[in-house]
Order: C-alpha cells, then sequence, then structure tokens
C-alpha cells in the first residue's frame, strides 16, 4: 500500500495534526505522545500535535494510566488532559488521524466542505507494513500487553506519516 499524498501541505511553515479516538484517554493521546516526540527535532514545517475523543466521557481528566505507562517506558514524554472533537478542530486542523472506523463516522459528520474532507484519514493509513487493518483497537480495560501492541502500531504508522510529510 502506498502512503497517502500529502504533497498540498508541502511549504507551510505550521501544521495542526489532531489524533482522535473514542474516549480520549488510550490510544489518541498515545499516538499524539509518539507522534510530538518523534517531529519535536523537525524544524519545517513546526508540527503541532494534539487529540481529541469523539465522546465527551472523560472531558477534563488525564490519560488512561496503563496508556501513559507504556508510552512512558517507551521514552515519551507528553502531557495530556482529555477534550471533545468538534468542528472548530477540524477546520484548523491539517490532518485529523482517527484510530477506527467509529472515529471516522464521528469526525465526517462535521465535514461541510471537500477540503475538510480530505484532512482525515485513518492513523494506519500511513504504515508502510501494509496492515490487515486500518483500525487501532481500543485496549482500554485490556493488560498492558494490548496497549503494548497499539504503541507498535502507532509508531510504525507515525513513522510512515512523517516519510509521507516530509517528502
Amino acid at each position: 500500500m502506498a502512503l497517502p499524498d500529502l504533497s498540498y501541505l508541502k511549504g507551510r511553515e505550521n501544521l495542526i495534526i489532531t489524533m482522535v479516538c473514542y474516549g480520549n484517554i488510550c490510544r489518541s493521546p498515545m499516538a499524539a505522545a509518539v507522534l510530538h516526540n518523534k517531529v519535536a527535532k523537525i524544524e519545517s514545517p513546526q508540527i503541532l500535535v494534539d487529540s481529541a475523543g469523539t465522546s465527551n466521557w472523560h472531558v477534563g481528566q488525564g490519560p488512561n494510566p496503563p496508556s501513559k505507562r507504556v508510552w512512558e517506558n517507551a521514552g515519551y514524554k507528553f502531557e495530556h488532559i482529555a477534550s471533545q472533537f468538534n468542528y472548530p478542530r477540524l477546520v484548523s486542523a491539517d490532518l485529523v488521524l482517527v484510530m477506527d472506523n467509529h472515529n471516522h463516522q464521528e469526525v465526517s459528520k462535521f465535514v461541510t466542505s471537500d477540503e475538510e474532507e480530505k484532512k482525515i484519514y485513518y492513523l494506519r493509513q500511513f504504515d508502510p507494513t501494509d496492515p490487515d487493518s486500518l483500525e487501532v483497537p481500543d485496549p482500554y480495560s485490556l493488560p498492558d500487553s494490548a496497549f503494548e501492541e497499539v504503541l507498535t502500531m502507532v509508531e510504525r504508522a507515525t513513522d510512515g506519516l512523517i516519510e509521507a510529510l516530509l517528502r
């Protein structure tokens, strides 16, 4: 599978990338933590990474403890407070990267133009290993090993994303 073409983002000084999952406490903050750390040394474009959830269940809360533990054990530092995705977030983002089909459907409900539609991708569309599924499974309430599997998926996909952004 070829990586998505992000050449339309070339030449921008700043990019905003928003990771989206359901509750914004497990997958999307982990993906934001990984990408935030990986792009920290890229000078151009400057990349701002944030995350949001399609639900409001955990707004104002910190990350799920196993999720944070797994990303910190892997060496990623990132502070996170859960928030809910909304239309202004879609407008301000350059890319919105969703974790699963449900997230894609919920984010797509905000779309009012072709320009907004073309901002939305599955994070795993950027996984150069050609995954069997575009979804990042939700590890909520599962053992740390499930979070570690998600971290591996996120790391591969963010590497592919960076490659697509910088080519």
